[in-house]
């Protein structure tokens, strides 16, 4: 499975690490991911997912607002980005 999230996109990104002396060193930032296994509401059947905490709570609100979504299509459509 990828390190990105179906939802949000989020995906490992690069920064610095910072000493006292201000030496400089490369380091991944990897966001908050979850593998989790879902229902997709679409189908009914389980899906296992890698989602961020943060797409979690988007899906949360989306089901409270009777939102209809698909996860299987937003799993294939992550892959092509």
């Amino acid at each position: 499975m990828s390190k990105s999230c179906i939802i949000t996109g989020k995906k490992t990104s690069t920064g610095q690490l910072v000493s006292h002396s201000n030496v400089k060193v490369k380091r991944k930032l990897f966001p908050n991911l979850q593998k989790k296994r879902l229902v997709n509401p679409k189908t009914g059947k389980t899906v296992t997912v890698m989602i961020s905490t943060r797409g979690l709570r988007t899906l949360k609100k989306w089901d409270r607002e009777g939102k209809t979504y698909d996860l299987g299509a937003l799993k294939a459509q992550n892959k092509q980005a």
